[in-house]
């Protein structure tokens, strides 16, 4: 179903045609904040935000009319690993989708005054992300899983960072990293692949080849710790976790699905059932697992009433324990299974999130997989799978604990 297809100067297409009115189509560039070098801390965020203020051709509002005016959508996000600018828009006006992002991309001018504007708003950012523990202790958690590596570094940057960020500094972050080779364009939409090409050509197929010159520094040393840090809250709030498998690591799907287990969204998840439903000690509990190219992090999050936490802390170590030495039985590992399919699979009826996970997926894989490929990982997993990597992840003495006391 999906078509793929690679520019004279190594960018990479992707494109699911459709009968949908509405398309989707986004660049990636397998780039982020752990390209980063120590004076840039930030940067690749504030790129992705200045360079909607200004091209050659067009001023930052013309930037930003240009799709809103035939009432599509433009959006983009900077992760630890890629950036990416996307749109959503009536399926006839590809062609104006392609034209605005060749330029932006490409001929952006980053002017000082609006570089010193944004720097103001992604302050903002920061400030209120630190307005909301549940979101800033992610971020504080990264920090003490990954220590002084650039994957534990917060992407919006810091205050100091940003002010250091000068346009210097953005050209030659661009330049070393917003190579041909390290792109691609990803599309799901109402328009023939002959045609897609064809744009993409007309668009791309000008800009010379280039390629990123040396890899990336992998994270190779853990060590559990266990940090308490005060703050102005009326909450507890704790994560508990360590270290995981990489994208490439053929563990990953056991974890998501033993992480979905334990706190994924569903309502019956083991620790929401335990800790909320039985006992009542919090609101919300949830586990999260994130793959990198060579790395991982796997936590549990709750927050809650101070007088709660040792209990809320024991009743988590109860599960993880029940799940390094119980195997799971034929009918709770098949309706583990049907559960995370099916969340894939409603995920997958936005075309949005189709597109978004495409990119990402072909930008680390050079492929991408139906939902049929993930179900077949899925069922693939047994539940000495499930128990192996238990006892690899969630064993006590590995596990490093963040906790913000009031």
């Amino acid at each position: 179903m999906y078509q793929t297809y690679r520019l004279r100067n190594g960018i990479r297409l992707i494109h699911r045609p459709t009968h949908s009115h509405v398309a989707h189509c986004g660049v990636f560039i397998n780039t982020g904040s752990r390209d980063e070098g120590p004076d840039e801390q930030g940067i690749a965020h504030l790129i992705e935000h200045v360079v909607f203020k200004g091209t050659a051709r067009r001023k930052a509002f013309q930037i930003l009319s240009h799709m809103e005016n035939v009432g599509g959508e433009i959006n983009a996000f900077t992760s630890k690993e890629d950036t990416c600018i996307y749109a959503s828009f009536m399926y006839p006006h590809y062609t104006r989708w392609f034209d605005l992002i060749s330029d932006i991309l490409f001929h952006s001018v980053f002017p000082e005054k609006e570089i010193n504007k944004e720097k103001d708003v992604v302050l903002d950012e920061i400030n209120a992300c630190l307005d909301s523990p549940s979101e800033q202790i992610f971020d504080d958690f990264d920090e003490l899983i990954f220590n002084s590596h650039p994957l534990g570094r917060n992407i919006l940057g810091t205050p100091e960072s940003l002010r250091g960020i000068t346009r210097d500094n953005i050209h030659r972050f661009i330049g070393r990293n917003y190579v041909t080779g390290e792109m691609l364009i990803c599309s799901v939409g109402r328009m023939d692949f002959t045609a897609f090409v064809r744009a993409a050509e007309q668009y791309f197929g000008h800009v010379p080849a280039s390629e990123r010159e040396g890899g990336r520094t992998k994270f190779t040393h853990y060590s559990p710790l266990e940090k308490v840090l005060h703050r102005k809250n009326h909450q507890v709030h704790c994560i508990v976790g360590n270290k995981a498998y990489s994208l490439h690591d053929s563990k990953k799907t056991a974890l998501a699905l033993l992480s979905n287990i334990l706190g994924g969204p569903g309502l019956n998840s083991r620790l929401n059932m335990s800790v909320r439903e039985k006992h009542g000690f919090c609101y919300n509990i949830e586990s999260h697992y994130q793959a990198f190219s060579d790395a991982g992090i796997i936590s549990i999050y709750f927050g809650t009433d101070p007088g709660y936490t040792g209990k809320t802390l024991s009743l988590i170590h109860k599960e993880l324990k029940l799940v390094r030495t119980k195997k799971l039985g034929s009918l709770q590992l098949s309706r583990a299974k049907l559960q995370l399919m099916g969340q894939i699979a409603i995920s997958f009826e936005s075309h949005l999130n189709e597109m978004l996970y495409n990119g990402k997926n072909f930008l680390n894989f050079e492929k991408t997989d139906s939902l049929t490929d993930i179900n077949r990982r899925i069922e693939a997993v047994e539940a000495g799978d499930l128990l192996e990597v238990a006892n690899e992840v969630f064993e006590e003495g590995v596990l490093s604990t963040l906790m913000y006391k009031p």
